[in-house]
């Protein structure tokens, strides 16, 4: 398959690779994770905001590969927390927290909210970078946080976040079910849509006319 028709997913995160696959493996391209590239290392997400974030990692990856990158920022914004953790989402507890190091900090913080006041929303930003263009798109779900973990699939803080009209949290739910509604799932399909034709004719994406 030829160098133009692979796409880099900007991430460690075995998780994010498994469901970024399972919702572009049919754009008819190589998707590889950063497995493959191991002189790469976690990359400093060093801005203020989810897009600011996401095209710092894309655009790392771009840069050592030379291939097409794609990256995402996800942020967890908790409305009795005035949108905290936010951009911090990932390291909330700390720089080198883990995912229940994490869910513990929030859920001690919301200790005596009730279950109204505990409105929250993902808010995801995937970005695409290669030789000429940048590209983003957003997605995001309303929800609310629960009193306590609940299910045992998905990662981050899919154990406490109950999806608006929906009785299961993300990690109670098959994971074909959570893309179909998934902040992650409805910023990957913006992108898919954008960038799928051009993939599908073979054409290099750099000489794409999306702006």
């Amino acid at each position: 398959m030829s160098r133009r028709r692979k796409l880099v997913l900007a991430t460690h995160n075995v998780h994010k690779q498994k469901e970024m696959n399972t919702l572009l493996e049919r754009m008819g391209i190589r998707i590889i994770g950063l497995d493959q590239y191991p002189q790469i290392s976690d990359i400093e997400e060093s801005g203020t905001t989810l897009i600011e974030n996401s095209f710092i990692k894309a655009r790392t990856v771009h840069e050592v590969t030379g291939l097409p990158s794609l990256a995402d920022d996800t942020g967890l914004e908790v409305d009795a927390l005035s949108g905290a953790p936010g951009v911090f989402s990932a390291r909330y507890a700390g720089k080198n927290a883990t995912f229940n190091d994490n869910i513990n900090k929030l859920l001690k913080e919301l200790e005596g909210v009730p279950d109204e006041k505990r409105t929250a929303r993902f808010r995801t930003v995937v970005s695409f970078v290669d030789q000429s263009r940048e590209l983003y798109t957003e997605g995001i779900v309303e929800g609310l946080i629960t009193l306590e973990q609940r299910g045992s699939d998905g990662f981050g803080y899919d154990p406490i976040f109950l999806p608006r009209n929906h009785e299961l949290t993300f990690s109670e739910m098959d994971l074909a079910v959570k893309n179909k509604i998934s902040h992650r799932g409805k910023a990957l399909m913006k992108m898919k849509q954008l960038l799928q034709p051009y993939f599908e004719k073979g054409e290099d994406i750099g000489k794409i006319g999306i702006s």
